[in-house]
C-alpha cells in the first residue's frame, strides 16, 4: 500500500481528515471497529505525526482491514503474523511509529505464539487488539476469548473452553504498557493510544469491540465497564495482575506502565559497528 506524501514538507496543523485514506470502511453498521478507527485518527491528530511517519500492520480478519482506511503506510499481512512483521519494520527503521492491529482471532489464536516474544523483547510498537469474542469474518465461530458456554456455529452446545485473558497474558509476558479500552468510548481510547505511542516500549491495548452482526455485546459492556480505580498503582506489576485476575467488572484504562526498560530496537542498535562507505572497486581488487 502506497502513501500520499503531499504532507511531508508541510509545516501545518494536521486534522483527522489528513489521516483518512478515502477508502470507505466495509464493516457492518455499528461494528466496534469504527470506534477504534476513529480513536486512532484522533490519537494521530493529537500526536501530529505525519502520515508517512506511521506504519499500520495487520493480519487477517474484519479488524485487520484497518490499514486500507488510513492514509499511512500499511501492510495487510498473512494470518497471525502482524507482530513479527511490525517488529521487522521497527528494527529496520526505528524512526517510524509502528502499529500492529488485529482481532482476538488473529492475535490470540494463530498469532498467539508471537505475543510473548514481542512483549518480552520490549519492541517499541503499539498493539491494538480489537476483541469481539467471535470470528466475524468467517461468520460466527467461537474465538479464543469467547466465554464458556458461548453458543456459536462451531460450538452449538456451548463452548467448553475457558476464555483467554489478553490483559493478563500481556502483563505476564512482560509488556511494559498494558491498557484496555472500549470502542463505544472513542475519546478515552484515543488517549490510551496516545500514551501507548509515547511509551518507548511494547504497548498492548486490549479493546472490547463488539460485533453487531454475530455477537452484539454493547448492552453488556455498557453496564459492565468501569474505570481503573484512581488509587491503582500503574507501576506495580503485581497490583496490575491482581486487578486483571480478580475484576468482577471490566476495567478501562491503564493497568501497567514501566518506562525504565529500554526498548529492544534501541538496545539492538548498540551492537551496530561504525561503517564506512563501501568501495566496490577496492573490494573486487582483493579477489583479482
Amino acid at each position: 500500500m502506497t502513501v500520499d506524501t503531499a504532507l511531508e514538507e508541510q509545516d501545518v496543523l494536521l486534522g483527522v481528515k489528513d489521516y483518512k485514506s478515502g477508502v470507505k470502511p466495509v464493516w457492518c453498521p455499528g461494528c466496534g471497529d469504527f470506534g477504534v478507527l476513529s480513536a486512532t485518527y484522533k490519537a494521530l491528530t493529537t500526536l501530529q505525526l505525519k502520515p508517512h511517519e506511521v506504519v499500520v500492520v495487520s493480519g487477517i480478519g474484519c479488524s485487520s482491514r484497518i490499514p486500507y482506511f488510513m492514509r499511512s503506510y500499511g501492510i495487510h499481512g498473512v494470518h497471525g503474523r502482524a507482530l513479527p512483521i511490525a517488529t521487522g519494520v521497527k528494527l529496520a527503521n526505528p524512526a517510524l511509529t509502528v502499529f500492529a492491529m488485529g482481532g482476538d482471532g488473529d492475535l490470540m489464536s494463530i498469532g498467539a505464539g508471537h505475543l510473548p516474544h514481542a512483549a518480552s523483547r520490549n519492541v517499541d510498537i503499539t498493539v491494538v487488539m480489537m476483541d469481539n469474542q467471535t470470528y466475524g469474518l468467517t461468520k460466527a465461530q467461537a474465538s479464543p476469548t469467547s466465554v464458556t458456554g458461548h453458543i456459536s456455529k462451531s460450538t452449538p452446545f456451548g463452548s467448553i473452553a475457558r476464555p483467554l485473558k489478553p490483559v493478563v497474558l500481556a502483563l505476564a509476558y512482560g509488556a511494559t504498557f498494558v491498557a484496555r479500552g472500549y470502542s463505544a468510548r472513542a475519546n478515552e481510547m484515543s488517549e490510551l493510544i496516545v500514551q501507548g505511542v509515547q511509551h518507548h516500549g511494547f504497548s498492548f491495548i486490549h479493546v472490547q469491540s463488539p460485533c453487531t452482526e454475530f455477537h452484539n455485546t454493547y448492552n453488556y459492556y455498557d453496564e459492565a465497564v468501569t474505570d481503573v480505580p484512581p488509587e491503582h498503582n500503574t507501576s506495580d506489576l503485581a497490583a496490575a495482575l491482581h486487578l486483571a485476575l480478580t475484576e468482577e467488572r471490566v476495567h478501562l484504562g491503564l493497568f501497567y506502565r514501566d518506562d525504565a526498560q529500554e526498548s529492544f530496537d534501541r538496545r539492538s542498535r548498540e551492537f551496530v559497528e561504525e561503517v564506512s562507505e563501501f568501495n566496490v572497486d577496492e573490494y573486487l581488487r582483493r579477489f583479482a
